[in-house]
């Protein structure tokens, strides 16, 4: 079930009496979670020996364990090539701790000329109940982790030559389909005719394009006009736009803005 609050998974864990469960259903909208990530996604380069995220236990009263994983593009768990240590701790109310990834041996057999998609999960796990009917409530973050490596690290470091300008667009009757040259994931966050317009146009979905591939976007092409904006999700969880200009039916990026 989605949080609508946090953006985040949710798994319910509920010890009740009968009379108590739609209420219990009713109450997971409104649940922030208590272990909080410090970011939104990681990028894990070639050179790093490890890399170190930030966990909190956002509740000040009761401590809570913090169980940690990472899954693959397909959503199994996996311990290598890339492994998370601790995989389980107790954070105390209100402190703060890190988890680590680490690369194991099998690194250098992933493919060095583009991206790697996996997923690192962290769990939180709430003390028992002291009371019996209690409603309990466990949130599960899953974010997005990029193995990138060396042979591509600095292009995504030219302010020149950034991979998101060399994306483009064609018309493909009634819709856009957005074509990928780089070596990079890129994830298209929103879509809209006009740069000074915020909301994406009605029924557009944010979309994620793997490395040299195309995606065609869920939306109908002349809602998006003649010069479509893209918004995208860059390293840091921040989000630019790309303003094309289109010659028929091909577009390239004409302008960029930092978001």
């Amino acid at each position: 079930m989605m949080n609508k609050k946090t953006g985040i998974i949710v798994n319910r864990y509920i010890q009740y009496a009968g009379k108590f469960l739609f209420l219990g259903v009713m109450t997971t909208q409104y649940v922030s979670a208590a272990i909080a990530l410090d970011r939104t996604r990681v990028i894990f380069n070639d050179t790093d020996p490890s890399v170190a995220l930030s966990v909190s236990n956002q509740n000040k009263e009761l401590p809570y364990l913090a169980q940690a994983w990472i899954e693959d593009a397909d959503g199994k768990k996996i311990e290598s090539p890339l492994m998370v240590l601790p995989p389980l701790q107790r954070i105390e109310a209100g402190e703060k701790s890190q988890v680590k990834i680490q690369p194991t041996s099998g690194l250098k057999m992933l493919p060095q000329d583009r991206e790697t998609l996996f997923y690192f999960n962290l769990r939180e796990i709430p003390p028992k109940p002291g009371k019996p009917n209690m409603l309990q409530i466990a949130l599960q973050t899953r974010i997005k982790l990029f193995y990138r490596p060396a042979l591509i690290s600095n292009m995504s470091q030219n302010k020149n030559d950034l991979p998101h300008l060399k994306l483009t667009m064609t018309r493909q009757g009634d819709r856009y389909v957005v074509s990928n040259p780089t070596p990079f994931y890129i994830t298209i966050a929103g879509a809209s005719a006009n740069i000074l317009r915020k909301e994406s146009v009605k029924g557009f979905s944010p979309v994620m394009i793997p490395p040299k591939s195309s995606t065609m976007l869920g939306v109908n092409a002349g809602d998006l006009g003649d010069n479509p904006v893209l918004t995208y999700i860059n390293d840091y969880g921040g989000r630019p736009t790309l303003t094309f200009g289109c010659t028929k039916d091909f577009c390239t990026v004409k302008s960029s803005k930092a978001g």
